[in-house]
């Protein structure tokens, strides 16, 4: 009797731990690709930020199965077939993850998984759906500018205006209902690097993630991130910093504070920054004799310092301080700035604290002649 006993218990046990692992499993079709082909699975490193292969399988009669390892958090992961062009996107989760691929048409295949799968898709969904709205407004712009019809091309551009904030409302919506998912850090991610929410409204919602969450590597970045730009937000001191000049000379911020400062970001290789550049010249020869100084810092490539210097004197910036570890956007300075996209200005007044920011044209000008008052 206690032989049973021991036996059932045994059997109970054997099940309920089966019944409680839900497993990391991914399975599928692929139509048109033949027997024998391999499958790769990988993740996005936690460290190197690029996709590292972590399991293979084969195609048999037109299927796959592959058997992962559990894990503690989801991760963004990629599925590469043998003689298919492009990567499947999906989120890693310990749920079935089934695949529907097309061979000829990777990017309406479809993917079904648990909550993180289902969130993600419909943010794809959402971003595939916006991008061929915008695509056919800019090519009506596009028409409407060749044919000189002013009225309807102010049209569109408000139609525009008006998909983007859809796009914004969506984000803060699906954000709302998916906090406890890897797709919450992504679209605080997504938000932060288009602006269309400060930073500071993204501390705000970060801080609305669940704590399973906020362990992903991806949550650690976007926390280092956020943390980063609080420092370089309205109303803070500037960060201090100091650089090589295109002589060789190391200056700082500090000890070069006018009675309002610039610190502008720019990069030779860089088109908007170029354009820009002729109303940051006119700026300064208004303000320069009032107390305006400028500290324009580089983003320019390493070993090239030519087209910097030669940028410099063709754009007619030489009037005022240039410095740069031409690191590209490993530049140390843009780091201490949070500095994602060029060009991007910050105003400083003589105390070296940030009072406005991102201006350009006329906006800067009027912003300096304002404080300058």
């Amino acid at each position: 009797m206690r032989n049973t006993f021991y036996i059932l218990s045994a059997l109970f046990m054997i099940l309920s731990s089966c019944g409680d692992d839900k497993g990391y499993f991914i399975s599928g079709t692929v139509d048109g690709l033949e027997d024998g082909k391999k499958v790769y699975v990988s993740e996005l490193d936690g460290k190197t930020r690029t996709p590292v292969v972590i399991d293979t399988g084969v195609v048999k009669d037109g299927k796959f199965e592959i058997d992962l390892k559990e894990r503690d958090l989801p991760v963004l992961s990629f599925l590469r077939f043998e003689g298919i062009n492009g990567n499947m996107i999906f989120i890693s989760e310990n749920e079935e993850v089934e695949f529907n691929i097309h061979k000829d048409s990777i990017r309406t295949s479809r993917v079904t998984g648990g909550k993180e799968n289902k969130a993600l898709f419909e943010y794809l969904d959402h971003l595939n759906a916006l991008n061929k709205k915008i695509g056919n407004l800019q090519r009506e712009m596009r028409s409407k500018m060749s044919q000189g019809e002013p009225e309807e091309l102010q049209e569109l551009r408000e139609a525009q205006m008006e998909l983007q904030e859809n796009d914004k409302n969506f984000k803060v919506e699906l954000f709302n209902r998916n906090k406890d998912t890897y797709l919450a850090v992504m679209l605080l991610s997504d938000m932060l690097n288009s602006k269309n929410q400060s930073s500071a409204e993204v501390r705000e919602m970060y801080a609305e993630i669940s704590d399973r969450i906020k362990k992903t590597d991806l949550a650690k970045d976007l926390e280092r991130s956020l943390e980063t730009m609080k420092a370089a937000e309205v109303g803070s001191k500037a960060p201090g910093f100091s650089g090589p000049t295109p002589d060789g000379k190391e200056i700082s911020l500090e000890d070069n504070l006018g009675k309002v400062t610039v610190v502008d970001f720019w990069a030779a290789w860089c088109k908007p920054c170029r354009i820009e550049n002729p109303n940051l010249v006119r700026t300064y020869n208004k303000y320069k004799d009032q107390g305006l100084n400028i500290i324009s810092v580089s983003l320019d490539r390493p070993g090239q310092k030519d087209r910097w210097v030669e940028a410099i004197e063709a754009d007619k910036l030489e009037q005022w301080d240039h410095v740069s570890n031409l690191q590209f956007w490993q530049e140390p300075i843009a780091q201490k700035y949070g500095v994602k996209a060029i060009p991007a200005t910050f105003i400083l007044d003589e105390n070296g604290v940030i009072v406005a920011k991102n201006l350009r044209g006329e906006a800067l000008a009027e912003k300096i002649g304002e404080l300058l008052k």
